[in-house]
């Protein structure tokens, strides 16, 4: 239910449910502890965070599917002919009403999805250089592949780290220049709009559902897909 908003906006509605809110943040909590735990030798923790992450990819990706409206990957995923028209409006200050991902955005989302389910895949067949480390599906491999794996898991954060920096610098250019505030509605769930949008939310039972199925897919691989 949208609620009238004195400060402008006509009305202050939902935007984000509450799966893609979790995802989101601890998706940043995980990556940035993996990262940690990698640095500091904390290798049993680095590996159990990576399951972590894997499970919430999975979920993310599915969600995508089957999840809510703003959060369905048809809702805001647009072609080049209206990415291009939306950065035409970027020189503008006017802020733009999307429910949800802007065109530009939306190729933001798919790209941090997409580079850290090859940081996540690429973990899962690497090989440290003495063998001692490993991944759980590293015995699919040779040791010169697990070796290029870790290589590709080194390089696939580093682009990660790239993207993450843009994200974060986009996140301040809306604020500061469009007066558009994008960490408050992943936050609340809520934005203001100058109509409501009507957007679709998905039962819960379907997010625990999937959520159960992204666990055990995670879990399945930690154990080396063997049951």
């Amino acid at each position: 239910m949208a609620a009238a908003d004195p400060a402008g906006a006509a009305v202050r509605a939902r935007l984000w449910d509450a799966p893609t809110r979790i995802v989101h943040w601890a998706l940043a909590a995980l990556i940035a502890f993996s990262w940690w735990a990698g640095e500091t030798g904390h290798m049993d923790w680095h590996r159990w965070s990576g399951y972590a992450v894997l499970g919430l990819l999975a979920f993310r990706l599915a969600w995508g599917f089957a999840g809510s409206g703003s959060a369905r990957f048809a809702s805001f995923v647009r072609g080049p002919g209206a990415t291009l028209a939306y950065l035409k409006t970027l020189p503008s200050r006017t802020r733009t009403d999307v429910p949800g991902h802007n065109p530009l955005g939306a190729w933001s989302v798919l790209a941090l999805l997409a580079v850290s389910v090859v940081q996540v895949v690429t973990g899962l067949f690497a090989v440290d250089v003495d063998g001692l480390e490993s991944g759980p599906l590293s015995d699919r491999v040779d040791f010169d592949t697990g070796r290029l794996f870790a290589a590709w898991h080194h390089w696939s954060f580093s682009a990660l780290q790239a993207l993450v920096v843009l994200h974060v610098a986009a996140v301040v250019f809306y604020l500061a220049y469009k007066r558009s505030n994008l960490i408050g509605p992943m936050i609340t769930g809520r934005r203001r709009f100058a109509a409501d949008p009507a957007l679709s939310f998905a039962p819960a039972w379907r997010a625990v559902l999937i959520a159960v199925l992204a666990a055990a897919f995670a879990w399945w691989v930690s154990k080396g897909l063997s049951l």
